[in-house]
């Protein structure tokens, strides 16, 4: 971490790939993980000569998508543009981005109660993917490339260098990819490459308002890479300049086996990439009719939802943003309550038990369960047996409850006797009671449950306190 003397200044770019079924420009399949090398190409993707390039709608419905749920201006008129480097994976020498007229502007994300604000979301075309193998010691180094991923369609989502600590940093990428599932965008799987961030990391003096020197970390596939490269590259810095030294602006990447970033190469900058339009693509006008109604079917974003499930069904503030997180989650919430189920009690089994195994009950069935354990009629541990079992099978739990025999015995006077048993069992418990150690009831309710499994713990607890006097 930076000393009290430095102060954090991260500034994040990220990539993600929209839910589209073909690629930017071209009509190939996007693939899947595992697919075979150079399976997934054409004539477009390959860069061959005398091909066009064709704009794929529904990934700049995507991007509007993205840009009108993160507030963003959008422009009647936007273009294409070549972005122009040399590199193995990049078949036409070129890359089709956005640069001077991009597809959005001005935006913001809340993040903990503050905005975090969109410079631009945009739309481009991915590369293809380097593949190394050998080694450096035997000299049998060799590389290869494959192209399934060339002109894949990317939105790039870049924020102004207002996040200040690792922590803020991996708490906004969250944040992003939960917007980004929640109005359909994309599945944002950094496992699966479909979203990776870049953060631009420098430090300065404490009360500056002067931009320190920045580095770029590239292509981090996880949150927690994302937050350990940069606990790892703040410290780096910090220890460059408190030494005497001159950070670098570069780019650097990040070992996860060695858990340090590296430095790849000097940083780049607009001018090096001869920006023009693109020649082979029309600029795009917006029809702004269009606009309106990309805006007017976005979902309820998370920020909202999470306020409203705090102030309407006072679910607490760690709760909330669970399942706020969550579209498939806030939705079972929401459908549960309104199926008869207690609001705070929903929340605690749909956090406890059904966010884990991410298998999702009918919001009929998760009420009826809910309601079991609640009145009494079965235990939390029966609740759980039959939770599973309804998932399996989508059968009601009534029907397992009646079939399994889970019934609570809830009558006090057959309870009565065997509370009065417990406590003539258990002097040395009801002593350390009666003494304030209050914990003491939980052995004596531990030897109730084992004379009688189907107890009712309320009822029992209550039975128990009562003879404790």
């Amino acid at each position: 971490m930076a000393s009290p003397d430095w102060e954090v200044v991260i500034g994040m770019e990220v990539h993600v790939q929209p839910r589209t079924r073909s690629k930017m420009f071209c009509g190939c399949a996007v693939g899947r993980l595992g697919d075979p090398p150079n399976s997934n190409v054409c004539e477009i993707c390959l860069g061959m000569p005398g091909v066009l390039p064709v704009i794929n709608k529904a990934a700049v419905e995507a991007c509007l998508k993205t840009a009108l749920a993160l507030g963003c201006e959008i422009p009647r008129h936007t273009k294409f543009d070549r972005k122009n480097y040399m590199y193995p994976d990049l078949p036409k020498g070129y890359q089709i981005s956005q640069y001077d007229l991009p597809m959005s502007r001005n935006g913001h994300l809340e993040l903990g109660g503050r905005d975090v604000r969109i410079r631009r979301v945009h739309l481009e075309e991915d590369t293809g993917k380097l593949i190394h193998a050998g080694d450096k010691l035997h000299k049998a180094l060799e590389s290869y490339v494959d192209l399934n991923r060339a002109g894949v369609a990317l939105m790039e989502i870049v924020s102004e260098p207002d996040l200040r600590s690792a922590d803020e940093a991996r708490d906004y990428a969250m944040a992003l990819r939960t917007l980004l599932r929640t109005i359909g965008a994309s599945e944002a799987e950094m496992e699966k490459g479909q979203m990776r961030a870049e953060p631009n990391i420098s430090i300065r003096r404490k009360g500056s308002d002067e931009l320190g020197v920045k580095t770029e970390l590239k292509n981090i596939n996880s949150f927690r890479a994302l937050h350990r490269a940069i606990l790892y590259e703040v410290e780096r810095q910090t220890g460059v300049l408190e030494s005497g030294g001159t950070v670098v602006q570069e780019t650097r990447g990040w070992s996860d086996a060695e858990q340090r970033t590296f430095s790849q190469r000097s940083k780049e900058f607009a001018e090096d990439y001869r920006y023009f339009p693109e020649p082979d693509l029309p600029p795009l006008e917006l029809d702004p009719a269009w606009i309106g109604e990309l805006r007017r079917a976005l979902p309820e974003l998370p920020s909202v939802r999470n306020t409203r499930l705090v102030s309407k069904h006072g679910l607490t503030a760690a709760d909330a943003a669970l399942i706020a997180a969550d579209r498939e989650l806030a939705d079972l919430f929401e459908a549960t309550v309104t199926a008869g189920a207690p609001a705070r009690l929903t929340a605690n089994w749909i956090v406890g038990e059904v966010a884990p195994t991410g298998k999702l009950p009918s919001p009929e069935n998760l009420a009826e369960l809910v309601r079991f354990v609640n009145d009494g009629s079965i235990t939390r541990d029966q609740g759980r047996e039959v939770l599973v079992e309804s998932v399996e099978t989508g059968r009601r739990p009534a029907e397992i409850v009646t079939e399994h025999g889970f019934v609570q015995l809830s009558d006090e006077a057959e309870l009565q006797a065997i509370a009065e048993a417990v406590v003539a069992a258990n002097p040395k418990a009801v002593e350390d009671y009666r003494a304030g150690k209050k914990q003491a009831l939980q052995a004596l309710m531990a030897d109730l449950r084992k004379r009688v499994p189907q107890a009712n713990p309320k009822v029992a607890s209550g039975l128990l306190l009562k003879l404790l006097g």
